[in-house]
């Protein structure tokens, strides 16, 4: 579904990704690991198409999309959970969710939100609540349910357990394994790489912009530098 070749983008004069390559495949979940700075986040918004990018290629379906604007993506299939939540935080659950359908000109929407609030019931509970007074946790369900409004086929997730309490990340690895059985292609990027790797089919490890080693999650949890590197193991 997703074909990365030889990725290049820059901060000014700082490389940010250096020829990265990989492939998320339908009906996968595939994990990105590696430590902060290593370029991940850079790596997700370059396929969501907010960052720019210096070279190489990012292809859906084989469609070459590596210039086509963030909202043509979106409407491709491609939805973001960003790094730090980033949900509308003056706007009710209700109206966050809405939001994540702007694009969209069905009639599915009301029953999509509903099938939200069936993987989060305590959005339903709360949905008059304006989504910055949620905890941290509810509002990564909030942000990952506004993605999914959009309908995506692919579902890139940044760092979705970033300063989550255990049990809350508990909830949100278990809300993700779901919607492989829902038909979502999943790309996540993580720094818990042991949560990553345990519900991903494939995985890959990216070191200064450079992808390091890939293979299947299992055989990564049980490669002896991945484990030393990022397991604390």
């Amino acid at each position: 579904m997703l074909r990365v070749e030889n990725l290049t983008s820059a901060y000014g004069r700082i490389q940010a990704l250096k020829g990265v390559s990989l492939e998320v495949r339908r009906g996968e979940i595939v994990c990105l690991v590696g430590g902060n700075g290593a370029g991940k986040t850079t790596l997700l918004r370059a396929i969501s198409g907010v960052q720019p990018v210096t070279g190489g290629t990012v292809r859906l379906d084989d469609d070459d999309i590596t210039f086509v604007p963030p909202h043509e993506r979106v409407a491709r299939g491609i939805a973001q959970v960003p790094e730090g939540r980033q949900v509308f935080g003056a706007l009710s659950i209700a109206d966050n969710l809405r939001l994540g359908a702007y694009l969209r000109k069905d009639d599915g929407i009301v029953a999509d939100m509903e099938r939200v609030y069936a993987m989060f019931p305590v959005l339903k509970e709360r949905r008059a609540t304006p989504g910055g007074a949620l905890s941290g946790g509810q509002q990564q369900m909030l942000a990952i349910g506004r993605a999914l409004m959009s309908r995506p086929r692919l579902l890139l997730l940044d760092e979705p357990s970033m300063g989550l309490a255990p049990i809350m990340v508990d909830q949100i690895f278990a809300a993700i394994e779901s919607l492989k059985q829902d038909g979502v292609t999943v790309f996540l990027v993580e720094q818990n790489a042991a949560a990553a790797l345990a519900i991903a089919d494939r995985g890959y490890v990216i070191e200064t912009g450079r992808i390091a080693f890939e293979g299947q999650a299992a055989d990564l949890l049980a490669d002896d530098r991945v484990r030393e590197a990022y397991l604390g193991l």
